[in-house]
């Protein structure tokens, strides 16, 4: 159901439930107030006899609306006067509309938030230093070094602990080092001596 009623030489359409802003009423917050001056009513699409007809409301609170600035002003005349400006307002509640009464409505529950489980591998993670990462990344490239040569895949830059892999190229370089003959370096006993930088004779003024 709604109405139109009169308040302050404004209207109001409302419904049980709403909240309105209308002009100062007499009252406190949580006060009751009674709003007779029913210009209209209706369920639907069907209008209502107003006759009798009351709007119960409730004071929910006693506030200002914005600052509005006053400025005047005669030209020639060296007159001018500003002024600030807060119009005082009632916060409504329409609580009925005659019979009607607004629907309360159940607080809706608070479904419990589903429980975080242990996260362990993190855990585990954070608490190992960085020797400890380092000892078990060196522990897994050896597993995997050992797992090829049993394969008998050939390992690209094997490591250096790794004698069967590495020994092999350290021989042959041993061996073509021993084959080639020492460069000799060139001696300086018959080179020419450096000549000196030419002095530069100061200019005569």
């Amino acid at each position: 159901m709604f109405a139109v009623v009169r308040t302050g030489g404004k209207q109001y359409r409302v419904h049980p439930g709403d909240k309105i802003v209308v002009e100062k009423l007499d009252g406190n917050a949580g006060d009751q107030i009674t709003l007779g001056d029913v210009l209209l009513a209706g369920d639907g699409g069907s209008l209502k006899s107003t006759s009798g007809l009351t709007v119960a409301a409730e004071i929910i609170a006693q506030a200002k609306g914005d600052k509005v600035t006053v400025f005047k002003k005669r030209r020639r005349h060296n007159y001018r006067r500003k002024q600030g400006h807060r119009q005082l307002h009632t916060i409504l509640r329409i609580v009925a509309i005659g019979d009607h009464k607004a629907e309360k409505k159940a607080p809706a529950k608070a479904e419990p938030a589903p429980k975080a489980k242990p996260e362990t591998a993190p855990v585990a993670e954070a608490k190992q230093t960085p020797a400890a990462t380092a000892k078990s990344r060196a522990k897994a490239t050896e597993h995997e070094h050992e797992a090829l040569e049993a394969a008998g895949a050939p390992t690209e830059n094997p490591a250096p602990n790794n004698e069967k892999a590495a020994g092999a190229p350290k021989a042959a370089a041993k061996k073509a080092a021993a084959a080639k003959p020492a460069a000799k370096t060139p001696s300086t006993k018959n080179a020419a001596p450096a000549k000196a930088a030419a002095k530069k004779t100061p200019k005569a003024k």
